[in-house]
């Protein structure tokens, strides 16, 4: 190594060390020694840190720290606050926090991590809900640390053990940003009508660019998921969310100048005719498809952004289909340079999952209960005896694999 290389590393080595103690100091989690891998943004491509190009194969951590009705077979408690508020009856509430603290520990666990890993996938995306990350007092005195920081901390650090990448994505922003079930919001998006709950966006966002602005595994932030209903009053609304983007890049820019954003179309992530001209030199325009057909014309729109812009894009849900469409899917994607992200990793009693939670007995009691006030509630008793055999068969050596769904994505079983 030359003087200026032997210099350039003294210089580095002290200036990680550095910022391994000031997040001591200031209470964060300790973050990797700044590197030069961060997967970035260059013209349509995102490359690693040695150049190379980084096409993103990603599974959706669903249900995790953001749980939905239909993953439970819930047909009216469908929120996280209403499955929250539905455990609370069923089994009380002392009980039911029990249940949501075991619960997060054995859905997502470092096996499931190795595994991801091993069929081939490169990503992760997880989604979050703010109320795991934030407890909230007035607008100057909200605090961050609540219980789902050490849970994404401990993410992190299992998929940089494992070679794995991290978006982070907020499924459920303060008021909700979409306006139905799986934003936890009241059903419309008050995220872009209340200005507390714009400003808790935004201050979240710095919050967690400040705690993961040197950690590698961290391919990025997922700005908001799926903004702006078609159901909300999009004349309005539309107009308002790169504004609202350009306010948290430029508080996530003010910590951490080194991850791709990640920024979603209107309408389920749909709709880019929202966009102008990106401003941002490190950002990725993010688009979500369900059940359409596998052919270019489905693409088209976003192919056009991405050639007219010079700007990456890729998809960041899609699935929930058949096998065949899925390898259709992929396959097209892969065609034009697109990452893609499927969704969802696990689920219960379904086909259509990397790994698929094996129905315990009972559970229909359970599952009916959380789909219509009439049905009959089974006694404490019984529902916390099903609800504990639920949670021993979502831990990851008592799933299905499904081979056949993993094979349709051009993977592997370990």
């Amino acid at each position: 190594m030359n003087a200026v290389g032997a210099a350039f590393g003294r210089w580095t080595s002290r200036l990680g060390t550095l910022a391994f103690v000031l997040g001591l100091v200031s209470g964060q989690a300790p973050a990797a020694a700044a590197s030069p891998n961060f997967i970035h943004a260059e013209g349509r491509r995102l490359v690693d840190g040695r150049g190379e190009t980084f096409v993103i194969k990603g599974i959706n951590l669903g249900n995790w720290l953001v749980p939905e009705g239909y993953m439970f077979k819930f047909k009216q408690a469908r929120s996280p606050s209403e499955i929250a508020g539905f455990f609370a009856t069923l089994i009380g509430p002392e009980d039911a926090s029990r249940f949501w603290t075991k619960f997060r520990d054995v859905y997502i666990t470092e096996e499931d991590v190795r595994f991801i890993k091993a069929a081939g996938f490169n990503t992760v995306r997880v989604p979050l809900n703010w109320r795991l990350l934030t407890e909230p007092g007035d607008e100057a005195a909200d605090r961050y640390e609540a219980a789902g920081w050490p849970l994404l901390d401990r993410l992190v650090q299992w998929c940089r053990d494992s070679g794995l990448r991290v978006i982070v994505d907020l499924h459920a922003a303060p008021g909700g940003q979409t306006g139905v079930n799986h934003d936890d919001g009241p059903g419309f998006p008050l995220t872009f009508y209340v200005p507390q709950n714009r400003q808790r966006t935004i201050a979240l966002w710095q919050k967690l660019a400040a705690r993961y602005q040197a950690e590698t595994a961290v391919l990025g932030y997922d700005l908001l998921n799926e903004p702006i209903s078609p159901y909300s009053d999009v004349e309005y609304l539309n107009p308002q969310l790169e504004p609202l983007y350009r306010d948290i890049v430029a508080a996530i820019r003010s910590v951490d100048q080194n991850h791709v954003v990640l920024l979603e179309g209107a309408q389920w992530g749909t709709n880019f005719a929202v966009f102008d001209r990106p401003f941002d030199s490190n950002a990725v325009y993010t688009y979500h498809k369900f059940w359409i057909n596998p052919t270019r014309d489905g693409l088209q729109s976003y192919l056009d952004f991405s050639n007219r812009w010079n700007i990456p894009v890729f998809i960041g849900e899609t699935g929930e289909f058949n096998n065949g469409w899925n390898d259709k899917f992929h396959r097209l994607q892969e065609r034009f340079g697109l990452g893609w992200c499927f969704w969802p990793y696990k689920n219960l009693d379904s086909d259509l999952s990397v790994v698929s939670i094996q129905k315990p007995e009972g559970w229909d009691l359970i599952a009916d209960a959380g789909s219509s006030a009439s049905a009959p509630l089974p006694t404490r008793e019984e529902a916390q005896a099903i609800v504990n055999a639920y949670l021993e068969a979502a831990k990851f050596k008592n799933v299905r694999v499904n081979a056949d769904y993993i094979n349709s994505l051009g993977l592997v079983v370990p």
